[in-house]
């Protein structure tokens, strides 16, 4: 390593550390290193020192970490990083000093940063010494190291903030390979981001903090960046981009951030969409994203996987903060009502879009506020567009029909467990807006595969019902000779309810909403095709009535009847309610039962 000390500054330390230092010890081990530092003593002896050092440094942070209330304790902790900090800026400390203690140093004042917001600037200008005395290349490893350190990552976001800020100076002073050392530290940092903000409360403070400390990085990237040319600046663009996308999607987690308190951050991230050549466009398709990995890292992505988890989080999340926040999307450089346009005259288009949007309503993490707007975005890119209705039918969509139909169950997630009524309506509205936008021949295809996937009775009512309007609508149409929707797989339907596939009549009274509903179907089908004289579906063929009758329809009423007379005369508030939810049950499964019987005579 080199410093910047000459020659004939290269006097023993020892003699700017006195015993009316605060701490006797740390002025023994000071000197002790010093000592045999410079007269070339064993490196075992050494490196046995300097491990005393740590040790002893992280007994006195612990202290005051672990006991915040104990102000001797901080006390302590802010004289022994501050005589620290004045050994360490020595003009005179040596060259072999530097190399002993700076693979360990850095760590051990990180850890002060916890103590108090006197100890992180201390702790800062300890590691800010290493930086401007040590090579870039030296120091990357050693910051690295220290951020990517599981025993610290519970240590809160006051640890990583210095070694963030020292990384951030190390990546504008790289000479040579910048995006080989960029690949490496930024996957550690964002592991520590990932890692750090998904264990903090919603303290504004702390996490404001941690993410400045990200953003300087960013900023770093930066400006490396712009003084590269070709593939190099190419591959660290996207580099970057994936960065801020990740931040992006971590910075909005969990309401980490109020929408008032975030507007810096937010608009900073955004500010560099453009520089990395991200469109709103490319980002709520996902197509920038998938370019740049594929720029980053190529066939090595597997390797990057899970520090890049968010990234698509991210990208539709930077597209719904543009709604949210006038800041953001002037950094941005976009035009939401172009976006708008653009999205709802091109299909293809639409439907990547409607795919991204599913990874912010099925997180678990991203806030309420959010998903209603991406809500509302599903509803405004959906409005009719007629343009292409002519030739839907005939272009092969198959290819897209797993995202919409993995996007259709995260619109459902919102339906049932939104906390406000307003927000499932619209997102009822999203539902039947992209169940409408995809092609009849696929429409009911992706309705039975719904049905057949839910776990909710209430759920499934609401789709069987869907089903019957499209087939109502069919009818009226005349299109129902060459609808799916008017076929045998219907019945399947009505089945899978009534008996299901696991054995046995439905469990009542938790799958009632899902009973009363198929039984309302069925009987729906039925009346159409018989009083219309059809049999599209082949519900009035005999043996289907028999099996309706036989497996569907008369244990479904042993049951009910069983149900009614065990809680016959108990006037409990719970048992009124279980007799009023089999009521409307009862009174439609005896008409199913009516009708059927009468199908069966005429069949006679």
């Amino acid at each position: 390593m080199s410093t910047k000390a000459t020659p004939d500054e290269l006097v023993s330390t020892s003699e700017l550390l006195t015993p009316s230092s605060s701490s006797p010890r740390l002025l023994e081990i000071l000197n002790s290193i010093s000592t045999s530092i410079e007269a070339g003593g064993e490196p075992e002896q050494s490196q046995k020192l300097v491990s005393d050092l740590i040790s002893f440094l992280n007994s006195v942070s612990d202290e005051a970490v672990s006991d915040p209330d104990n102000e001797n304790a901080k006390n302590k902790a802010f004289d022994v990083l501050s005589q620290l900090h004045q050994y360490v800026c020595s003009p005179s400390l040596n060259e072999a000093t530097v190399d002993a203690l700076s693979f360990e140093l850095p760590k051990a004042a990180s850890r002060f940063g916890g103590v108090s917001d006197k100890c992180l600037v201390i702790a800062g200008e300890v590691i800010d010494r290493f930086v401007s005395l040590c090579s870039p290349r030296e120091m990357l490893p050693i910051l690295c190291e220290a951020l990517d350190s599981p025993s610290e990552m519970i240590s809160g976001s006051s640890y990583f903030v210095p070694l963030l800020a020292g990384l951030s100076k190390v990546l504008i002073s790289i000479q040579r390979r910048h995006f080989e050392q960029l690949k490496t530290a930024i996957p550690i940092v964002l592991k520590v981001l990932k890692v750090v903000s998904s264990e903090l409360d919603n303290d504004c403070t702390e996490l404001k903090d941690l993410y400045d400390g990200a953003l300087s990085i960013a900023n770093s990237v930066h400006s490396v960046c712009v003084k590269l040319e070709g593939s190099v600046n190419e591959k660290i663009r996207a580099l970057l981009g994936l960065y801020v996308l990740q931040i992006m999607a971590l910075a909005s987690f969990n309401g980490n951030f109020k929408v008032s308190s975030s507007q810096y951050l937010v608009a900073q991230l955004s500010s560099f969409l453009p520089y990395c050549g991200l469109s709103y466009l490319g980002l709520i398709t996902g197509s920038d994203v998938d370019r740049m990995i594929s720029t980053a890292f190529g066939e090595d992505v597997d390797e990057y996987v899970s520090c890049l988890s968010y990234v698509k989080h991210g990208a539709a999340l930077s597209v719904i903060w543009g709604h949210i926040s006038d800041v953001a999307v002037t950094a941005a450089k976009e035009d939401l009502g172009v976006l708008q346009v653009e999205l709802q005259n091109d299909r293809m288009k639409r439907w990547d879009a409607i795919g991204m949007l599913k990874h912010i309503l099925n997180s678990l993490s991203v806030p309420w506020e959010s998903k209603k707007c991406a809500i509302n975005i599903l509803i405004c890119i959906t409005e009719s567009n007629n343009s292409q209705k002519c030739d839907e039918e005939q272009a092969d969509n198959t290819s897209y029909m797993p995202n919409l139909y993995s996007a259709l169950q995260a619109v459902q997630k919102v339906i049932m467990f939104a906390p406000d009524s307003e927000l499932r309506r619209h997102a009822f509205n999203a539902f039947k807006r992209i169940l409408a936008d995809v092609p009849t021949s696929q429409r009911f295809d992706i309705l039975k595969a719904l049905i057949t996937n839910s776990e909710s009775p209430s759920m499934i009512a609401i789709l069987l019902d869907i089903v019957k309007g499209e087939m109502h609508k069919d009818r009226e149409n005349k299109a129902h000779p060459l609808s799916p929707f008017w076929s045998a797989s219907v019945l399947e339907l009505v089945e899978l309810v009534l008996r299901p596939p696991k054995g046995g009549p439905p469990p009542l009274p938790e799958h009632g909403d899902a009973v009363l509903s198929a039984l309302n179907f069925y009987r729906f089908v039925l009346i159409t095709e018989s009083t219309g004289k059809t049999n599209y579906t082949g519900v009035v063929f005999k043996n289907n009535l028999e099996k309706a009758y036989n497996e569907w329809l008369l244990p479904l009423r042993t049951l009910v009847s069983g149900i009614v007379a065990e809680n016959e005369g108990d006037h409990d508030e719970m048992t009124v309610d279980i007799l009023c939810s089999l009521n409307p049950i009862e009174l439609v499964l005896y008409r199913c039962i009516e009708l059927v019987e009468e199908k069966l005579k005429q069949s006679t």
